[in-house]
């Protein structure tokens, strides 16, 4: 590992205004592109190393910029990066069909209040899960690379750090992002098809099947990015969904019609909830695998810490200086008033009003009990596996099924029997600012790793994250507002299913919290799919022990039998590409460049395409029209099938090509 100064070194140049401004506009675009791909695919990108990239470039341009400087930007725009997780239930109130659009200072306090938590709860974990622990924080040691490299702090770097750094590395984010925004846009003219699909009956007994590719930069890129194993798992989970489940139930339950909508509607009917039930015992049993490691890494770090404090001296080096524990104290009590008066105003507009007092005083205190914890699982499972790679979703379940258990015990048997929407939507509520905090928890250590691997000021970055999160608090509602109205979101009142964005872990926690306090779930297709997602957990813990690098997750099988073809295949698609760059690329000299630069590549697709669909559905709600830049007409439809799928498939084959040419020569 490179060098640093050591803790003892002198300040320089770190929480400064352009950083905190830079920050706040990579924020902007990084947060909106998290949304909209969140919930499109059911999966958010890491930003901090793209923003990592980007901020290097520009504070290059400026005189006296340093590694501490470029490391605020990036944990701006990470913090706010992260928040956008808080889709994966907060669109759930829609779906329920309580809100129709997403209040501005409602979801706001959610946001906020629930993100200012989780980087408090995070500060007094600093020293025993980061100075004092050994977890390996994967994203944050990388990310703390790229910036030694960047500022030129590094007397020797490896060619992909030095990729990174570089400007080829801005150049395949740049080239990446426009190439996924323009062509996304000429879909958008109707030119080029947005999907390649089919759908069929099978026998003549009334079953049906088929299939759907998007033509998608963004599905792809997060192909690259999640690797083969994930890929392939999604595979298997569409095959299950379509090529059993589908056929399955449409057989069971025939229906007449196009047959593209008696298959999408025994999908949205039946199978949706077979995979969520594969989801919710995936990532369960991903928490519970986490449980023992959680607990004695704690109980260690907390001991070490005890010891390490015991030796010291009283005056702290600049490196070691966290927000004074009376700050933090002050600032978590500070917090609970809004998400008091939330609460309070949510219950009583909802039509509980009758029991405020207990709903508020019992919702405070869920909320700063159970935050504290997730905050601390979320801590270290970030630094035991990296952020993107924690089941949030098993956090999300775990908090909503809690939550509604409490509000059946507490208060609905004094309740009319027509309140049942009311609490769940309270459930719902109450889980959204739970899982901001949790969100933010599972992104802040990391940032803070890299913090320390470069020689960062710990309070500095400390306020640095409570900027991003209101930054991405300000952002993430009128985003989520005009996504809701442009398309809708899968299984809301009144949407169309063909163009709703699918959102399956806010589905997941809707139909969960709606099951326990209304009982009106079918609970056997919810069965059916825990038992395959029992099978699939057997089946990959016997690869885990039979081989070095095959495996199936569980997590990926589920969201493959919940997601939309036309979400997985393509998916699919990218992930055995890139499995199959990555192998050519460890054939060249400059195996890991060339690597990197994929990666980077990749990245810059997620946030050119994902800007752009956000540009597109605001041109959707002020214009009216459901297809504003269409160009051609219906009749043009097979031709635009023909020539998307070639200049799709030209594209890639140009783009990786000139990839590895740039990573040769860095």
């Amino acid at each position: 590992m490179n060098a640093v100064p050591g803790p003892g070194a002198a300040p320089r140049a770190e929480l400064t205004i352009r950083g905190l401004i830079i920050g706040i506009v990579i924020t902007l675009v990084f947060t909106a592109a998290n949304v909209f791909f969140g919930l499109k695919a059911g999966l958010t990108f890491a930003t901090s190393i793209p923003a990592a990239v980007i901020s290097m470039a520009i504070l290059r341009a400026m005189k006296n910029a340093t590694i501490q400087e470029n490391n605020i930007v990036q944990t701006v725009a990470s913090a706010a990066g992260t928040l956008s997780s808080i889709i994966f239930v907060m669109p759930g109130l829609i779906m329920v069909g309580w809100w129709t659009g997403f209040p501005f200072w409602v979801s706001f306090g959610i946001c906020a209040s629930g993100g200012i938590l989780g980087v408090m709860y995070t500060i007094p974990l600093r020293r025993a899960l980061v100075t004092d622990s050994d977890l390996p924080y994967p994203e944050g040691v990388a990310c703390a690379e790229v910036l030694k490299v960047g500022s030129g702090e590094a007397a020797e770097a490896s060619g992909a750090a030095s990729v990174e750094g570089g400007t080829s590395g801005l150049m395949a984010v740049v080239v990446g992002s426009v190439v996924a925004a323009v062509f996304y846009i000429v879909v958008q003219t109707k030119i080029f098809a947005s999907d390649v699909a089919q759908y069929f009956r099978i026998g003549d007994r009334g079953s049906a099947s088929g299939y759907d590719f998007s033509l998608s930069f963004a599905l792809f890129a997060v192909g690259h990015l999640v690797g083969l194993w994930v890929g392939l798992a999604m595979l298997l989970g569409a095959v299950i969904g379509w090529g059993w489940a589908v056929p399955h139930f449409t057989l069971l339950h025939p229906a007449t019609g196009d047959v593209s909508d008696v298959a999408q509607g025994a999908w949205s009917h039946y199978v949706r909830f077979v995979g969520a039930g594969t989801i919710g015992v995936a990532a369960i049993w991903t928490l519970a695998k986490l449980v023992k490691p959680v607990v004695s890494g704690l109980s260690s770090a907390m001991a070490a810490s005890r010891v390490r404090k015991a030796g010291k001296a009283a005056t702290l080096p600049r490196t070691e200086q966290d927000m004074p524990i009376g700050i933090v104290g002050l600032i978590v009590l500070v917090c609970m008033l809004p998400i008091a008066w939330l609460l309070g105003n949510f219950s009583v507009v909802s039509g509980l009003g009758s029991h405020t007092t207990l709903l508020v005083i019992g919702g405070v205190l869920f909320v700063l009990i159970l935050s504290f914890l997730v905050s601390t699982v979320c801590g270290y499972m970030a630094g035991l596996i990296g952020s993107s790679n924690s089941p949030l979703s098993g956090i999300g379940i775990l908090v909503v099924i809690i939550a509604a258990l409490l509000l059946v015990a507490g208060v609905k048997s004094d309740l009319p029997a027509d309140s049942g929407k009311a609490l769940v939507a309270f459930a719902l509520f109450i889980t959204s600012v739970v899982f901001a905090v949790a969100a933010i928890a599972n992104n802040n250590l990391q940032d803070l790793k890299t913090g320390q691997l470069v020689d960062a000021t710990p309070w500095r970055q400390q306020v640095a994250l409570v900027i991003g999160v209101i930054a991405g608090a300000i952002v993430i509602p009128p985003v989520l507002d005009l996504l809701n109205h442009a398309y809708g979101f899968l299984g809301a009142p009144g949407v169309d299913p063909a163009h709703a964005l699918p959102a399956p872990q806010a589905g997941l926690i809707s139909a969960l919290a709606q099951g326990v306090i209304q009982n009106n779930i079918d609970w056997s297709l919810i069965r059916i799919g825990a038992l395959i997602g029992v099978g699939i957990i057997v089946l990959d813990e016997i690869l885990a022990r039979t081989s070095k690098s095959v495996r199936m997750p569980p997590l990926a099988v589920g969201l493959g039998i919940y997601l939309p073809t036309s979400t997985t295949l393509m998916i699919v698609v990218g992930a055995v590409v890139g499995w199959y760059f990555d192998k050519r690329a460890d054939r060249t000299p400059k195996a890991e460049a060339t690597k990197q630069l994929g990666v980077l590549l990749a990245s810059g697709m997620i946030v050119g395409e994902s800007i752009i669909g956000v540009v597109v559905a605001a041109i959707v709600v002020f214009s009216g029209k459901s297809s504003p830049l269409g160009l051609v007409g219906d009749s043009f439809e097979n031709a635009s099938i023909w020539i998307g799928g070639i200049a799709f498939a030209a594209v890639i084959f140009a783009m990786y090509r000139w990839i590895s040419r740039l990573g040769q020569k860095s």
